[in-house]
């Protein structure tokens, strides 16, 4: 939209009118109390770091950006200027200059100060403009030039500025908010247990949910109950602890097959993945059977709960980026529920196995359902996290392993 820059009236006071720490302090408060008014079931069905991602993109602070490359020159305008003669106001015509300066981001912020009191800097704002004027009697194209470059850089310092304290408050929110959603959550599951434990008939509403655990005892198999999609109704998922358990026995087995080599070399993805089943059910026992770990299809190891899948590992010998990708997407397949753990051990006969990792780790940032690269395990074991096709909210944690094990 066109500026008319006599309109506007008189430059008033920039970085000058508020406090941005109170600003922030503000935000602070009402991301807090945003964790408190959300539905109770979609707060309970919404992973924890999604919260927090959404609540902080919803209460940073919008720190305008100039676009100095897109500034022009508005003007000459004949105009009255105020000059002083020996303690008298005398009026001259003269000339106004305006620099316009578009931007991006909130025009608010241009009136609140980040702790630099004492610029003197005057402007107006016309829709995603900033209107920077300078008048004179006599004005020199040089001399313009140079104090409007100076006030785009003065203001660059102030947002520069104001910056910085949003980068901080943004940085900072989400260690506010962790433990604060962390706390609702227990508390609303707390709530929910307690009232399936009342010896009185309760008229529950349909969507009321239950909970239960798995139960599996050489070392349990323990699941828990987190949230599904709305209504909340919890489902079994595999503890943490047992997950990484689970992966330590795959880690030693894969290893004795590296030192041993001439004893695997002619096997077959089923009848390696035989020998980790024989492994794993040595460390953990069903619920109904001598065996937790069984198999379906030609490559899954897999624990049930009831007619649930709460683990699966596909075992593969590498074939490629496109394979690969096609053994994460058989997975997801599988797997329909929220915090679900699984495994891809991917074995390589390969020479180059560095050009391998090296592919596996280019390869998974390119899958669309791919949410975070979480922290590896080691240097050939990798950890992802992964919506669901059908619900982002649902979540899968996949771990790659990935070993070597020499053709003959």
């Amino acid at each position: 939209m066109k500026v008319h820059v006599l309109s506007l009236g008189d430059p008033v006071p920039l970085f000058a009118n508020q406090d941005l720490s109170n600003h922030v302090d503000a935000r602070v408060r009402e991301a807090l109390a945003a964790v408190q008014i959300m539905n109770a079931d979609t707060f309970l069905n919404t992973p924890t770091d999604d919260i927090i991602a959404d609540i902080v993109c919803r209460h940073t602070i919008p720190t305008p950006k100039l676009k100095a490359d897109q500034a022009y020159i508005d003007g000459p305008h004949e105009v009255d200027i105020r000059v002083s003669d020996f303690g008298r106001e005398v009026r001259l015509r003269g000339t106004l200059l305006a620099l316009i300066v578009p931007f991006d981001g909130e025009g608010g912020m241009f009136y609140v100060n980040p702790g630099r009191w004492g610029g003197g800097i005057r402007g107006n704002l016309h829709y995603n403009d900033l209107v920077l004027t300078i008048r004179g009697e006599n004005l020199q194209p040089s001399a313009v030039d140079k104090q409007f470059k100076a006030l785009i850089q003065e203001i660059e310092d102030y947002l520069n500025a104001q910056q910085s304290m949003a980068d901080a408050h943004r940085n900072s929110l989400p260690n506010r908010l962790r433990p604060e959603i962390e706390a609702r959550k227990q508390k609303l599951l707390e709530s929910r247990k307690m009232l399936a434990g009342l010896s009185f008939p309760i008229r529950a509403r349909p969507d009321t949910p239950k909970t239960y655990a798995a139960p599996v005892t050489r070392r349990k198999i323990i699941t828990t109950s987190p949230a599904t999609t709305t209504p909340f109704a919890p489902e079994p998922v595999l503890d943490q602890a047992n997950y990484e358990a689970i992966l330590g026995i795959i880690d030693s087995m894969a290893h004795v097959m590296e030192r041993s080599p001439t004893a695997f070399t002619t096997m077959g993805e089923e009848s390696l993945r035989q020998h980790f089943l024989v492994q794993l059910n040595g460390h953990f026992e069903g619920q109904a059977t001598g065996e937790t770990f069984n198999f379906a299809g030609k490559t899954d190891i897999l624990i049930r709960d009831k007619d649930r899948n709460i683990f699966i590992a596909e075992c593969k010998f590498w074939g490629g980026e496109k394979a690969f990708l096609e053994t994460i997407d058989q997975l997801l397949g599988y797997l329909s529920w929220r915090d679900t753990k699984a495994a891809v051990i991917m074995f390589n006969r390969n020479r180059n196995f560095s050009g391998v990792l090296q592919t596996i780790q280019e390869t998974v940032p390119k899958h669309p359902h791919l949410k975070r690269v979480l922290p590896k395990r080691s240097e050939t074991s990798f950890r992802y996290l992964f919506g669901m096709p059908t619900d982002h909210n649902r979540e899968l944690q996949l771990t790659v392993l990935a070993f070597h094990i020499p053709a003959s």
